[in-house]
């Protein structure tokens, strides 16, 4: 199954199969980094991993403009359901839904999740997703922990890690992570979009090739990745 892996920046990403353009953490507006506007995005579902407002992003006004699905925790569902949505599914931390499209399940991650609005955004998550054989991992926004281990024994094709440091891990966690989790290839996310989070991520490259097998796909923002 051909897999396109596009990244618009900071952690908004689209996986695109045969069957479905799924989008994850769609934070267009606002974001000087971000390669596009929402109003040129079209998804067929939206995942958001926390309650942030640089991960809940735009995804009120996608998914009423295209009608997809949103995905996301329980409490953040019960946001999105207030701001009007409808086409909407509920999971929660180490559950999985399969649909005709692919698997995806909500991993731990270890962040905070307070919505845009002040409320609880309940327990932050990262994203594991099927499609056949194929499994994609995107961390959301997360500290190391050892558990990415397990994670790793899914068998992961692709690994999409926070490398910014200050919020999330830096470059030296995020290797640590590629060797707990073990992929055939990573993708650095979550760097640059703010002063804090500065980061060149050629040497986080250089890092991850030379300590681990896993190979290291740099993508500007607009730029995709070919998964077979």
């Amino acid at each position: 199954m051909g897999i396109k892996v596009t990244w618009f920046g900071h952690a908004a990403t689209m996986v695109a199969t045969p069957m479905i353009k799924l989008l994850i953490d769609p934070f267009f507006s606002g974001n000087d980094k971000a390669s596009c506007s929402p109003e040129e995005i079209e998804a067929d579902v939206i995942a958001v991993t926390h309650g942030h407002a640089d991960h809940v992003g735009d995804t009120v006004a996608i998914a009423k403009r295209t009608g997809a699905m949103v995905i996301s925790n329980f409490e953040i569902i019960n946001y999105f359901q207030a701001q009007g949505l409808e086409n909407v599914h509920p999971l929660h931390i180490g559950g999985g839904r399969s649909f005709e499209w692919g698997r995806i399940k909500l991993t731990q991650a270890h962040h905070g999740s307070a919505l845009p609005d002040g409320s609880y955004g309940g327990v932050a998550a990262g994203l594991l997703l099927s499609f056949g054989g194929t499994k994609i991992y995107h961390a959301g926004d997360t500290g190391l922990f050892s558990d990415m281990q397990l994670i790793g024994d899914e068998n992961v094709d692709l690994a999409m890690l926070p490398i910014g440091d200050n919020f999330t891990m830096g470059p030296d966690d995020a290797v640590k992570a590629v060797k707990l989790l073990d992929p055939r290839y990573v993708i650095p996310m979550h760097y640059d979009t703010f002063d804090v989070i500065q980061q060149d991520p050629r040497e986080f490259a250089v890092m991850v090739e030379k300590e681990t097998n896993a190979k290291v796909q740099l993508l500007e923002p607009g730029e995709n990745f070919s998964l077979v």
